[in-house]
């Protein structure tokens, strides 16, 4: 199974609705669901990529997470940067997107595990047309961690080019205690390679 979502796994939704999300969405759509983006890295990034797929920043020199607010899908406000002095596990994720659903079990797990150590885990829930299927597949999946509902992909497009920023769906990235951006990766996670993500940054004093 491909990491990533192919252009034709797209939910099915009126062709005015897709109309309706304008130049942002067309953007999010060409850097999603596919091996890269049309954002991000560069010559002038500071992060090194990694053969596993996991791209990493060094402490000193890690990027400010952007602002990362609004509502979730079940209607209450959040803010990412009231979880400073956490660990913050980022997960952009669709319920039409099949690599989605298979690494969900593997994020609730570590979400559960991790929970008392000071890591809290969130969704970023995008281009499902209503919140209805997004519920549906966090009450089905066990998801025990909120999601921001970003249907056109706002959210996503507040990452600064150069920076570890999701470029496809899904992506995950861990944001450090001080709220700046350690590490990324553009693929559908196993347990083992998500604490290969975590563990360092939870490690850090």
């Amino acid at each position: 199974m491909s990491a990533a979502c192919r252009a034709d796994q797209r939910p099915n939704r009126p062709r005015a609705a897709l109309y309706a999300a304008g130049a942002a969405v067309a953007a999010l759509v060409l850097s999603a669901c596919g091996a890269g983006g049309t954002s991000g890295g560069g010559d002038n990034s500071n992060f090194v990529p990694g053969k596993d797929g996991i791209s990493t920043v060094a402490k000193g020199s890690r990027d400010a997470a952007p602002d990362l607010s609004g509502e979730t899908i079940d209607g209450k406000q959040l803010d990412v940067a009231d979880y400073k002095g956490k660990v913050v596990v980022l997960n952009v994720w669709g319920s039409w997107c099949p690599p989605c659903r298979a690494e969900t079990p593997n994020l609730v797990k570590v979400a559960k595990d991790t929970a008392a150590q000071g890591v809290q885990f969130v969704g970023i829930n995008t281009r499902d047309p209503s919140t209805s299927p997004a519920k549906a597949f966090e009450k089905a999946q066990g998801v025990p961690y909120p999601s921001l509902y970003d249907p056109t992909g706002k959210l996503m497009l507040r990452f600064k080019k150069g920076t570890l920023n999701p470029q496809t769906i899904p992506s995950t990235i861990i944001i450090d205690r001080d709220g700046k951006i350690a590490a990324r990766t553009l693929q559908a996670l196993s347990e083992d390679k998500l604490r290969e993500m975590l563990d360092p940054v939870l490690a850090e004093k």
